[in-house]
């Protein structure tokens, strides 16, 4: 299982470290120290991804910013079939779905909470494994 310090968690959310250190301290989301480091684990920090990004907001206001075509993210949900398969990536406040073989998304490691990079062309969407 990934784990995220709370610098990762922040820039996955699109928000300051200092933010992120207030939910966590709020306990939006769980951590748990490692040494010195507050950790927080990819399944739990996929779970406020989502939760935070169905709570809304302006996107005009959102400091969330990615290259061109780019979405880097983090894995919220994986869907397996026999041949297929469906990933759902939380990119900020953008939620990106794409669909893929269930070869590539083995062969990637995906599963939820992993950090990936949804790539766009056209209307293709392809996953990077970060």
């Amino acid at each position: 299982m990934e784990s995220y310090t709370i610098g990762q968690a922040a820039r996955l959310l699109g928000v300051s470290v200092d933010t992120a250190r207030r939910w966590a301290d709020a306990e939006r989301f769980p951590t748990r120290r490692e040494g010195t480091r507050r950790m927080v684990d990819g399944p739990d920090l996929a779970a406020f991804c989502v939760e935070a990004a169905q709570e809304g907001g302006d996107a005009e206001d959102a400091p969330y910013t990615s290259a061109p075509n780019a979405f880097p993210g983090i894995v919220t949900a994986v869907k397996l079939g026999t041949v297929d398969a469906q990933v759902e990536i939380q990119a900020g406040p953008h939620r990106i779905v794409s669909l893929l073989t269930r070869e590539a998304v083995e062969e990637l490691g995906l599963e939820v909470g992993a950090r990936a990079v949804a790539r766009v062309k056209s209307t293709s969407v392809f996953i990077d494994r970060v």
